[in-house]
């Protein structure tokens, strides 16, 4: 069961109402993907709103609650570690650990163990043994 339950569900359900942003002419183009760009164009009709049935432009009015963001899925505030001196500050009932991309397999198996020791919930762990 997750913590911040409440919170959760506030972000789902107001994430409900929120349009598909999709990229302008993505429909059109096969070379174009769906992911959002930022229409820029002088005469971007989709930019300007020009006619009704275009897809919407990303504003901040969508924005999730300020009281969920930053949190993990399973409920838990997402903190970014790069080493095990940045565990020490962190509480084990409200926060996670996501390891950084940087950081290698030795180091990575340090914090995992350091984290463990303190109860902490580790996001991206994937570790094994050294040298396997």
């Amino acid at each position: 069961m997750p913590i911040n339950k409440e919170k959760l569900e506030t972000r789902s359900r107001v994430s409900e109402n929120r349009p598909k942003f999709i990229r302008a002419e993505s429909w059109r183009y096969d070379r174009l993907r769906t992911t959002w760009r930022k229409p820029k164009g002088v005469d971007n009709h989709q930019r300007k709103q020009k006619s009704r049935g275009r897809p919407g432009l990303v504003k901040v009015g969508y924005g999730g609650p300020r009281a969920s963001r930053g949190l993990h899925p399973s409920g838990y505030t997402d903190n970014l570690i790069y080493n095990v001196a940045g565990l020490e500050t962190l509480d084990p009932k409200s926060d996670g650990v996501r390891i950084g991309h940087s950081v290698g397999t030795k180091k990575r198996l340090a914090i995992v163990a350091r984290s463990s020791e303190l109860g902490l919930k580790v996001f991206n762990a994937r570790v094994t043994k050294v040298g396997s």
